[in-house]
């Protein structure tokens, strides 16, 4: 458990907070005393979201409409934050995209929109926010994905966006140290609020099993787990950590479904 005033003075400002683990993770910052604003593409959505995480934190959430693609977008909604609240000390990129495909059937624009989205768009927010931050002390964290490192068929376009982002930040951790700057990426595993795992446990239970069952923990994470991730990269207690990559996944890039093999067999 962190103090209650953790994050209290401290402005965040987080792409893709609308939904899923990023409200998460920005309802887990302002339950902690930050002021938050989020972006999206769907405005009313973002107004909803605000809501949420105004209704858990001390202060106003802000919400704008802003589609990463966009860096005039993106840096309006900056702009209007620090006029608001001033300067940014911690940014959070985590808007993205996804499906399920092999790499034949992707077509070259599918797999771009996922690169604008996750790579670029995540460039996008990093510098724009960064003419708009504390010097020194920020934090910056990009949601990465275990798929940056771990070949996963089906997911060629993201395997290559992740991969991107992970590369990103640790160069931008070397070019932005001098300025007293932490960038750093969170890799989230399989996470129960999340749409596409209660789609997939709703359609596919027998899939859903098996992939709990790969995991060494055998459970599903949840967003605050992501949160208090996140809350500790961007308090004092990260305060010497930078271009790493913290592996919130209860152990699913080191999981395989042979380990229930090898327990039964063990039990036999």
């Amino acid at each position: 458990m962190f103090k209650e005033n953790t994050l209290e003075g401290k402005v965040a400002f987080i792409s893709g907070g609308t939904s899923g683990i990023n409200l998460g993770i920005a309802k887990s910052m302002a339950k902690l005393g930050a002021k938050v604003s989020v972006i999206g593409r769907d405005l009313e959505k973002a107004n909803n979201a605000a809501a949420e995480i105004s209704a858990v934190g001390s202060h106003e959430a802000l919400a704008f409409s802003a589609d990463v693609r966009d860096y005039a977008a993106v840096n309006e909604a900056i702009v209007a934050t620090v006029e608001k609240f001033g300067p940014l000390d911690i940014v959070v990129a985590g808007a993205a995209g996804n499906f399920f495909a092999p790499a034949v059937d992707i077509s070259p624009n599918g797999f771009k929109t996922i690169i604008d989205i996750d790579l670029i768009g995540s460039y996008h927010v990093f510098r724009a926010a960064f003419d708009h931050c504390t010097k020194p002390g920020a934090r910056f964290i990009a949601i990465t994905a275990p798929q940056a490192v771990n070949p996963t068929p089906l997911q060629a376009h993201v395997c290559a966006a992740k991969a991107g982002v992970n590369a990103l930040l640790k160069t931008l951790a070397m070019e932005w140290g001098p300025a007293g700057i932490c960038v750093n990426g969170i890799a989230p595993g399989l996470t129960a609020e999340t749409e596409g795992l209660k789609r997939l446990f709703a359609t596919e239970p027998a899939a859903g099993k098996k992939l709990l069952d790969a995991l060494p923990l055998r459970y599903l994470g949840s967003v605050d787990d992501i949160g208090a991730a996140a809350v500790y990269l961007s308090s004092e207690l990260g305060k010497y950590v930078t271009g790493t990559i913290l592996d919130v996944d209860g152990g699913y890039q080191i999981g395989d479904a042979t380990i229930d093999c090898l327990s039964s067999s063990k039990k036999a």
